[in-house]
């Protein structure tokens, strides 16, 4: 039978990139609930101390680290900011990304789209393994590295070609990088979401109020996704239950990947045919 205590994250160390606001911040509040010490690494130094506060309200332990990622320098004081305050790190949610709001096809696309979207969505994944990997090989205690992606890295996302490349990236780089870190039981997956509700997408008043209707039809299990369904998963691939997992990535999409652009009727069949309001 597993251990019961599987499932705590007591005595682990987790940095969360993007740590203090939709995904990153129920990550961050979800792990310190399960006995994470947590570093907030977050640009945004309200939220990161919003964050941290929240934690310590319900008797947890963070610190808040103002950093932005996509700055090598910035990530090196992150990581000694993590150690020094709690002496180690165990797990890291590489958890930051963004379209940036570029939304044109390919040929409309500059050099500066690709190097902005570039930076925000694959580097500082590099950044941040690049500098946490090595302490967890030193520690000698395994780890758990998880990198957030998007159901775009499995499907096509016109006018969205760029950033969909790069978090296909995130996929390969976690299956390859899994492989050569699994001798030190340091575990590598990855989170693909489909919409969810973040500061980035406001998922639900972003559709005409007289399509919200039709929702439940468009996505197999009737929702949107919630920063929370995330932090379920995340903490499920930080811990023990998932011992065994590596080099994957969870479809966190509430079956519309596996649809495949198949979309429920409310007569209760299904339809190729997006529905109509």
């Amino acid at each position: 039978m597993l251990d019961l205590t599987a499932v705590s994250l007591k005595g682990k160390v987790a940095i969360v990139t993007g740590g203090g606001g939709g995904i990153g911040r129920s990550v961050s509040e979800t792990f310190a609930a399960y006995g994470a010490k947590v570093v907030v690494a977050e640009r945004d130094a309200g939220r990161a101390h919003e964050t941290v506060a929240a934690i310590a309200k319900r008797g947890g332990q963070a610190l808040a680290s103002v950093v932005d990622v996509q700055e090598k320098e910035q990530v090196a004081q992150m990581k000694a900011a993590a150690v020094k305050e709690f002496g180690k790190v165990d797990i890291l949610v590489n958890n930051v990304g963004d379209f940036l709001g570029i939304k044109k096809n390919f040929i409309r696309t500059s050099e500066e789209d690709w190097e902005a979207l570039y930076r925000i969505n694959l580097k500082q994944v590099f950044y941040c393994t690049h500098a946490i990997a090595p302490l967890m090989i030193e520690q000698g205690k395994g780890g758990s590295i998880i990198n957030v992606s998007t159901i775009e890295a499995f499907r096509g996302i016109p006018g969205g070609s760029i950033y969909a490349t790069f978090k296909g990236g995130i996929t390969q780089f976690t299956k390859s990088i899994a492989l050569e870190l699994a001798k030190y039981q340091i575990r590598v997956n990855a989170i693909a979401p489909e919409t969810t509700e973040t500061l980035q997408v406001q998922a639900v008043e972003r559709v005409p109020p007289e399509q919200r209707s039709l929702i439940p039809y468009w996505i197999p299990l009737g929702r949107y996704g919630d920063p929370d369904d995330l932090a379920g998963v995340a903490v499920f691939l930080a811990s023990d239950l998932s011992r065994w997992v590596t080099g994957i990535t969870v479809n966190l999409d509430g079956g519309a990947y596996a649809a495949g652009g198949f979309y429920r009727q409310p007569s209760g069949g299904w339809t190729s045919r997006p529905p109509l309001a």
